[in-house]
């Protein structure tokens, strides 16, 4: 039984779905030949899985530019973050901002200049890394303050909202969660996270599992930050994967013994192949919640750093993530007390209303 390891096993962000990755494209690529083929390279290398070395070939290409390569160090930086290499990202966003020509270069740079203090600061533990994520946000926010539609200016607010609930600053970071809401569409599943946030800044502190939604091979829709109240077992596996077809018997107790109960079991499959995996799931009767992610570079895979399998995740009724294996016997005692304490919650009448 593999354990699934990734960068999304601290409270926040993902690089996969960062709005800096459509920000100054291909403004600043190497103009040197042979930077220009090292580039090239390591674009192509960082959308396979040997991303450390595409890392080194983005590095290379701005070394063979010259040390100029806007691009280069941006790509560098993001594939830093996404490998939780955060001193290096730092490095990296620092280069950026001396070589920013204009605002939004500038207002990206500290995005992610702060992203990565960020990412340190949820690590660490330490107001010092937390304060310079502030820090590099607000300019990040003050540089594009210009350009609101600019998807990282919203961006850059929910981030500093969590820095600074964080640093249990809460009505700074309550403030911060509803600029972003006052600022992007209604809906999105930022949207009905910061929405929880400015309600309980408390669970911005907390390791929470990434928000997202989809709709399960039954055609019914799923968002995680809609099912709060229950607990959530989420399970990674594939028709191929041979420890995966030995956990499915406990995975079908565990779907048996708390069918009406407030918990969701939600099995994610990694395969490529919908039809085999459809025949796969009638034949087993895997009659719980289903979705096809397509592969580790699905997704729901890339959301939850999942890079072997089986990997299963709980989710409590708060949406804090803890990390479990099916295989480990003890989890159904675990998943017990969480089911409990969802119910007994529920059963909880509702706070009177003072007016």
């Amino acid at each position: 039984m593999s354990r699934a390891t990734g960068p999304y096993l601290i409270s926040f962000l993902l690089l996969a779905s960062m709005p800096c990755l459509l920000l100054s494209a291909r403004s600043q690529e190497p103009t040197d030949a042979k930077a220009k083929k090292t580039y090239a390279e390591a674009m192509a290398g960082s959308k396979g899985h040997d991303k450390q070395h595409a890392l080194d070939l983005f590095r290379k290409a701005d070394k063979q530019d010259g040390g100029h390569c806007w691009e280069c160090a941006k790509q560098a930086a993001l594939l830093a973050l996404k490998l939780e290499d955060l001193k290096q990202a730092r490095n990296e966003a620092i280069e950026l901002e001396g070589l920013a020509k204009t605002p939004e270069e500038q207002s990206a740079a500290h995005f992610l200049h702060g992203v990565a203090a960020l990412r340190a600061g949820a690590n660490s533990h330490k107001d010092r890394d937390l304060t310079e994520a502030d820090s590099e946000l607000q300019k990040a926010i003050t540089l594009d303050a210009g350009n609101p539609s600019d998807a990282i200016y919203a961006e850059a607010i929910f981030e500093d909202g969590m820095a600074l609930a964080n640093l249990h600053q809460d009505d700074a970071a309550r403030a911060r969660f509803h600029e972003f809401l006052s600022k992007s569409p209604a809906g999105t599943l930022d949207y009905v996270r910061a929405e929880r946030y400015e309600k309980t800044p408390d669970l911005a502190r907390q390791r929470m599992a990434p928000a997202f939604g989809l709709t399960t091979l039954s055609g019914e829709r799923i968002s995680l930050d809609e099912l709060q109240g229950k607990v959530v077992l989420i399970d990674f596996w594939a028709t191929w994967c041979g420890p995966c077809g030995e956990a499915l018997p406990r995975v079908q107790s565990i779907a048996k013994k708390f069918s009406g109960q407030p918990l969701v079991v939600l099995s994610i499959s990694l395969d490529q192949d919908e039809t085999k995996w459809k025949e796969f799931v009638a034949k087993n009767k895997m009659t719980w919640q289903q979705y096809r992610d397509g592969g580790f570079d699905g997704p729901m895979a890339q959301k939850f750093g999942v890079r072997a399998i089986p990997a299963t995740f709980t989710i409590d009724a708060d949406g804090v993530l803890q990390d479990q294996h099916v295989g480990d016997a003890s989890i159904e005692g675990k998943l017990k007390k969480l089911v409990a304490a969802a119910a007994n919650r529920a059963e909880q009448p509702p706070p009177a209303v003072v007016n």
